[in-house]
């Protein structure tokens, strides 16, 4: 069975792009451009891994995966925090994600970082 990724940005050709290179790259995915509701947007798909944006509209990349974090069943899920925002270190610390990725970035490091969290 495929792992899992579930891609959390609100720009479309992020989405796109994401998508295309984990797909290509074996795994499933599923992309949503809000983080409301994000315990029941993971009880849905209950992903391996975790892709979120920081600027999302209305609930914010740092409160979304704080949430996540708090949550019993889904705090384990690795989140790679992704953001064009030079403080994307802090960002992620505040937020709680295991990792980061500074947008631009290339399809390697994407890659690379799935790979490095969870395995092919």
């Amino acid at each position: 069975m495929s792992k899992r990724v579930y891609i959390f940005d609100d720009n479309k050709d992020i989405l796109e792009l994401c998508t295309l290179i984990l797909e290509g790259a074996g795994y499933e995915t599923r992309t949503s451009s809000t983080s409301n509701n994000i315990i029941d947007q993971v009880a849905a798909f209950v992903p391996d891994l975790i892709l979120m944006d920081n600027w999302l509209p209305d609930v914010g990349g740092i409160a979304a995966t704080q949430e996540l974090k708090k949550h019993p069943v889904y705090q384990s899920i690795p989140v790679v925090y992704f953001s064009a925002n030079n403080d994307i270190k802090a960002l992620a610390q505040a937020a709680g994600a295991e990792s980061y990725l500074p947008k631009p970035f290339d399809i390697d490091e994407l890659e690379n970082k799935v790979i490095e969290l969870i395995g092919r």
